[in-house]
């Protein structure tokens, strides 16, 4: 009788211990190309998600110009998914392919890619999207949309849209910082529209709370190549790169509001 009380009594001491123990955070990997890294997508989305009550970890496989047909190539993302194991596997293809440019094949490889890594992160147990490009051009922007929703539906993925939003509430608020200098990346504005409608997939809500991003926010000529890093970990250019960038919680409102 004195061994099982002490048993017991073990068992409640280790009890607190136990609950206090903290959950792993959730892994997120990003595979995509300058649309993705310019403004630091992945450290953008965990920033916010941790503000809203989500431990989320995030990491990416990106290149200036890359198409997922490459990625499905060179077996990068099919090692991170063994190596990382993320819980969520995000997909961006480079902006035009999916809308047959320069010419079908690009389209017919494009399809091909989402499928064939929609596939390998199922079987590696994660959950898969397909997060959009955009075209200024309104023909353009409604083509690319069906194109990409296609896609994502023929290889069994959800689809997080983007051009239509972005043409939507950049001519509501055309004051904000949408693009790059450049003209073409995102700048901070569509950064956080990415961010908000992942939120919005993933977890079912809009963000409320702002948040800083305490990572490389990086520019077109990033340095960046096709291997796994941490979406926070040091820039290949630190003299080139900025660090961090604040949204406060007016600006999430705003841009919520507009996609109500």
């Amino acid at each position: 009788m004195r061994r099982w009380m002490l048993l017991l009594s073990l068992l409640l001491a280790c009890m607190p211990t136990l609950a206090l123990e903290p959950a792993s955070p959730q892994r997120i990997l990003f595979v995509g190309n300058s649309l993705t890294y310019v403004g630091n997508l992945p450290a953008t989305f965990a920033a916010m998600a941790k503000a809203n009550g989500h431990d989320v970890r995030s990491a990416m496989i990106v290149q200036g110009g890359a198409t997922l047909a490459q990625r499905v190539a060179d077996g990068s993302v099919q090692r991170a998914l063994a190596s990382y194991r993320p819980a969520v596997l995000v997909l961006q293809e480079r902006g035009g392919d999916l809308m047959c440019l320069p010419d079908e094949d690009a389209c017919r490889q494009s399809r091909q890619a989402v499928r064939t890594l929609a596939r390998a992160g199922r079987e590696a147990g994660a959950r898969v999207l397909l997060l959009g490009s955009y075209q200024s051009h309104p023909r353009a922007s409604a083509a690319i949309v069906g194109n990409e929703r296609a896609a994502a539906t023929q290889a069994g993925i959800g689809y997080v849209e983007i051009s239509e939003s972005l043409r939507r509430l950049s001519g509501e608020a055309g004051s904000l910082a949408w693009h790059d200098a450049d003209g073409v990346h995102p700048g901070p504005a569509l950064t956080l529209l990415d961010a908000i409608q992942l939120h919005r997939a993933l977890f079912g809500a809009f963000p409320t709370q702002g948040f800083e991003v305490a990572a490389p926010i990086y520019t077109p000529g990033s340095g960046l190549h096709a291997e796994l890093r941490d979406a926070d970990a040091a820039a290949p250019r630190p003299a080139e790169t900025p660090q961090g960038i604040r949204h406060d919680n007016a600006m999430i409102g705003r841009l919520n509001s507009m996609l109500d």
